[in-house]
């Protein structure tokens, strides 16, 4: 399966993460969507990003240990569709300035927002939720 997905997540108090390259950055308490997408196994990248023991690799693995994860919403496309949906998410919540962005030209790949917000604005992008013991 193909596709693109969103990660709900909630940081229980400030906090200051190192992010590879990108440096140190602070991060407040509050509810965060990532977007990414994965065109050689959508299920197989969600089931990694769940797994509290993986290698460091994109910016969103130096944060998710952090985190809890709420809840991951994904979209089946046959072509990519994380910028525009980034698009989306910039106009309606506040961006991580250069998270998760750095192989395309998008401002960020990382939102935040309230309780309310952030479920709005999901509702607006005809996405389901994922559920690892119905999807392949």
């Amino acid at each position: 399966m193909k596709g693109t997905y969103l990660l709900v997540m909630m940081l229980s108090k400030k906090t200051t993460v190192t992010v590879g390259k990108k440096g140190v950055v602070c991060f407040q308490k509050g509810w965060y969507v990532y977007v990414g997408s994965a065109m050689n196994g959508l299920d197989q990248r969600i089931q990694r990003h769940l797994r509290k023991q993986k290698k460091i690799h994109w910016h969103i693995d130096y944060l998710l240990p952090h985190t809890q994860i709420k809840s991951v919403f994904i979209k089946e496309t046959k072509q990519t569709d994380e910028c525009r949906i980034a698009r989306i998410l910039a106009e309606n919540l506040k961006d991580i300035p250069g998270f998760g962005c750095s192989d395309c030209a998008c401002p960020s790949h990382l939102f935040t927002g309230s309780s309310q917000e952030i479920p709005r604005v999901i509702a607006s992008l005809n996405m389901r939720r994922y559920c690892p013991d119905t999807n392949p």
